[in-house]
């Protein structure tokens, strides 16, 4: 028995005056113990969803750098791992913006407002940017309105009425944790099981189809044309729309990524309104992944809000049901600013019982993060041409975009240099998704191992270089293909040559 002496517990607890304490310590009666959960009994849903960017190769790539630290790693061929699975420009030394973490770092200990020497450590319009971001958000460490600040809002459309040449109104911004948190709003809303389709290019990047695969959503693909550097074909939408009705699926999106994520092409303002024109007749949600729009190298991007609005100047009435959801996020660009997470989407000719519904997600994850929306409003408001911070910002941009375009055309040349290689030039984005002829006695090695013949080469090439690229399998390819997606944002060129090296000498060794 355990016991007290009762004056003592009275003095200590109150509470405990009338607690009588009779059980033994060895009275615990006897039981067998429950198993723990298995895979087997979780969601079968998300057990199916699959996100090829840090799949099987980039664990395997972090265990081996794991192994780099440790005595073992002298036995590796390669002294360091190159992501290159992952568009994460400040992981890969992308510098940050200046002028963005100087505001940031105020807002963080906005103290510094009322000390006088604030004035010498950072530029005057820094300071006056982070005291209108003090005054209306509060303090960074406090909920924001669920749909985000509305000041920052304001600045968005702003920014969306100045790119474009049509107003834009804040009530349709929805300030997002990353573009990511959008797409998952969208699709759990407009998903309905089996009976409701989506329509996703393929190639595609696989947070539609990881988040589809949870909602037990049919997955409506349209294959992008490679030859022609992945274009879009509009009339094979239709057809899609046609057949699936009389299968009894009720397509309700279609997905565009321009600057296309894995493929780097930039959508044509002509092909945009043959899309919207497709959206118009079926009655779609158009789904816009605008989030690489800085990032462009040839040609200039076009979004999907212009055209429309465009297309119902000159067609009244035909699109006016168009629904469009654009995605934007601080994370691509120049800013690269993925780990501050922000990101927001704007709906248009969304009914409003739909909206409060998309609201209503947005209140359930309380809001999104209130530096990631401060982050936001500096993207679309930076310095602007006679302020301090002006020329060393455009500065700071000119040299990532410029660094940027070099390599994607390094990598693009590199690549049409190798053996049984084809690789189309990327208009845009972070990424080079070259086709790769891999001989067969890989392919039936890769097929004994169980894994995809890409899966394989980006094992091999893991292995052999530190060099971590994703199979394009994880992003759907054309049946008999393979592809592999690489960003070119990792420092220096040696990483391209190691490329080349390993690559001479996979085909040799598995040729016929």
């Amino acid at each position: 028995m355990l016991r007290y002496r009762s004056g003592l517990i009275d003095k200590v607890n109150p509470v405990l005056r009338n607690y009588k304490f009779t059980r033994s310590l060895s009275s615990v009666p006897n039981f067998t113990p429950a198993g723990k959960l298995k895979a087997v009994q979780l969601n079968k849903h998300a057990l199916n969803a699959k996100y090829a960017v840090r799949g099987s190769i980039p664990t395997k790539a972090e265990e081996l750098r794991a192994k780099l630290k440790s005595p073992a790693g002298k036995e590796l061929p390669f002294k360091q791992i190159i992501n290159a699975n992952i568009g994460n420009p400040q992981q890969l030394d992308q510098k940050p913006l200046t002028f963005y973490r100087q505001v940031l770092s105020i807002l963080q200990y906005p103290e510094l407002i009322e000390k006088k020497e604030l004035g010498k450590l950072f530029p005057k319009d820094v300071v006056e940017r982070a005291k209108i971001l003090v005054e209306n958000t509060g303090s960074v460490g406090a909920y924001s309105h669920s749909q985000g600040v509305p000041y920052i809002r304001k600045s968005i459309a702003e920014f969306i009425s100045k790119r474009d040449g049509y107003k834009a109104h804040a009530d349709d911004i929805f300030l997002t944790t990353g573009a990511s948190t959008a797409v998952s709003y969208l699709l759990s809303l407009l998903s309905n099981g089996k009976s409701t389709g989506f329509m996703i290019p393929i190639p595609q990047y696989p947070l539609y189809t990881a988040t589809l695969a949870i909602q037990n959503a049919p997955v409506i693909p349209y294959y992008l044309n490679e030859q022609e550097n992945w274009s879009v074909n509009p009339k094979e939408l239709g057809k899609l729309c046609k057949e699936n009705e009389k299968a009894g699926i009720d397509i309700r999106a279609l997905v565009v990524i321009t600057p296309g994520n894995p493929t780097g092409s930039v959508l044509k303002q002509e092909v945009i309104e043959e899309i919207l024109e497709v959206a118009a007749e079926y009655g779609l949600v158009v789904i816009a992944d605008e989030v690489y729009q800085e990032n462009i190298f040839k040609g200039e991007f076009v979004s999907f809000k212009k055209t429309l609005r465009s297309l119902q100047e000159r067609f009244p009435g035909k699109f006016d049901n168009v629904q469009l959801a654009s995605l934007h996020s601080t994370s691509k660009g120049v800013s690269g600013e993925c780990g501050q997470r922000g990101g927001y989407m704007e709906i248009i000719g969304f009914e409003e019982e739909v909206r409060q519904q998309i609201l209503k997600l947005a209140s359930i994850s309380l809001c999104p993060v209130v530096t990631g929306q401060a982050l936001v409003q500096l993207m679309v408001n930076p310095p602007q041409p006679g302020s301090e911070s002006y020329e060393l910002d455009q500065k700071e941009r000119s040299a990532i975009h410029n660094s940027l375009k070099d390599k994607a055309t390094e990598l693009y040349k590199a690549f049409n240099e190798m053996e049984g290689v084809e690789c189309q030039l990327p208009e845009g984005s972070m990424y080079c998704f070259p086709k790769i002829s891999i001989p067969q006695k890989a392919i039936k090695i890769a097929q004994e191992l169980g894994i995809e013949a890409d899966e394989f080469y980006c094992h091999e090439l893991l292995m052999s270089t530190g060099i971590c690229a994703v199979p394009g399998s994880g992003f759907g390819q054309v049946p008999g293909t393979y592809h592999v997606r690489t960003t070119f944002l990792a420092p220096g060129n040696q990483w391209i040559y190691d490329w080349q090296k390993f690559h001479n000498k996979f085909m040799e060794k598995y040729r016929e």
